[in-house]
């Protein structure tokens, strides 16, 4: 079904006819679309309670102009066929829901465990709809954010560097003589460095090739606040990796906070924060090791899906289309 498009573009051409003909005629005569009992209501929401489990994904996810859906997902059908439960337009808690309460109670209480971020919404969402299931918030979302600072970090060193070499070009210019700037050991100039940086610092340095290596070495002595940062990511990284238990866990996040204080970094200060707030719903990611990875990946075969469509012109088509494969 995801290649509908393409398939009747294929034989739109073999037989000569022309493809958006056929495309009309596959949307209104061979496919169920008229007759979908959804129809009336897809773009505003779907819900297909048939496919509800007892460990889910909620996320959301943007179709076309800016327009947010939050999705809910089967971790069980493992981006196939049953993995929606409900798409509901918007981000708003009481909308989504005041949808999912459309399935029996009876149903949603043998929920047991839901993934999600450290949004507020997603939180009261998971509260009021699923009764007996524990919130795990993903531990990828909590990384992310480190790593956000991390690259907070870089970039400020690299504006300043920016405006340094435009200083130091102006006053070549200004007595007529040739801009050549510094060639650090490893052949960038410092401005290269930073930007060269960005991806060494997302990978562990085990997995770092030799001249990412030779470049971090570089970067780590002219800027030590990168090289501390980096090692709080690594560190948090290992957290997750490494223990065991949520007792282990949350005495290794106590000793990371601390780590976090000392090195005064505004943004990790936030994040450190952010993760008292929510510690409970983080440390419970150690029972079953849940993440969001599910629902990040039905996300990005949705984008796929839609670029293979070139967007999404007729929405309530794509929502059909879209259920027909993976509800």
């Amino acid at each position: 079904m995801s290649n509908n498009a393409s398939c009747t573009t294929l034989v739109a051409k073999f037989y000569g006819v022309n493809p958006r003909s056929m495309q009309r005629q596959y949307k209104d005569y061979l496919s169920d679309f008229k007759s979908w009992d959804q129809k009336s209501h897809a773009r505003n929401w779907m819900l297909f309670p048939q496919n509800i489990g007892g460990y889910l994904s909620l996320d959301e996810t943007a179709f076309s102009n800016g327009d947010l859906y939050t999705i809910i997902t089967n971790k069980s059908a493992k981006g196939k066929t049953g993995a929606i439960i409900a798409m509901v337009k918007g981000t708003k808690a009481e909308t989504v829901i005041n949808i999912l309460r459309k399935i029996p109670l009876k149903q949603r209480s043998k929920v047991k465990e839901v993934t999600l971020d450290m949004a507020g919404n997603m939180g009261l969402i998971v509260k009021k709809s699923f009764p007996n299931a524990t919130l795990v918030i993903d531990r990828f979302h909590v990384q992310k954010l480190a790593l956000d600072a991390l690259q907070e970090i870089r970039i400020k060193h690299r504006w300043d560097a920016i405006d340094l070499e435009n200083d130091a070009i102006e006053k070549a210019r200004s007595k007529s003589l040739k801009f050549t700037p510094e060639l650090l050991k490893n052949g960038d100039t410092l401005k290269q460095l930073l930007a060269r940086s960005r991806y060494l610092l997302y990978k562990s340095s085990s997995k770092w090739t030799k001249n990412q290596s030779q470049r971090a070495e570089v970067l780590f002595q002219r800027y030590p606040d990168l090289e501390k940062a980096y090692n709080l990511c690594q560190n948090l990284s290992w957290i997750f990796n490494n223990s065991k238990d949520k007792t282990s866990a949350l005495i290794r996040l106590a000793k990371w906070d601390e780590k976090v204080r000392k090195a005064e970094f505004k943004s990790f200060n936030t994040i450190a924060r952010t993760m008292s707030i929510h510690y409970k719903n983080i440390l419970n990611y150690f029972d079953n090791r849940s993440t969001n990875a599910s629902a990040e990946s039905f996300n990005a075969k949705i984008k796929a899906f839609r670029a293979q469509f070139r967007g999404v012109r007729n929405i309530d088509f794509f929502l059909f289309r879209l259920a027909s494969i993976y509800a």
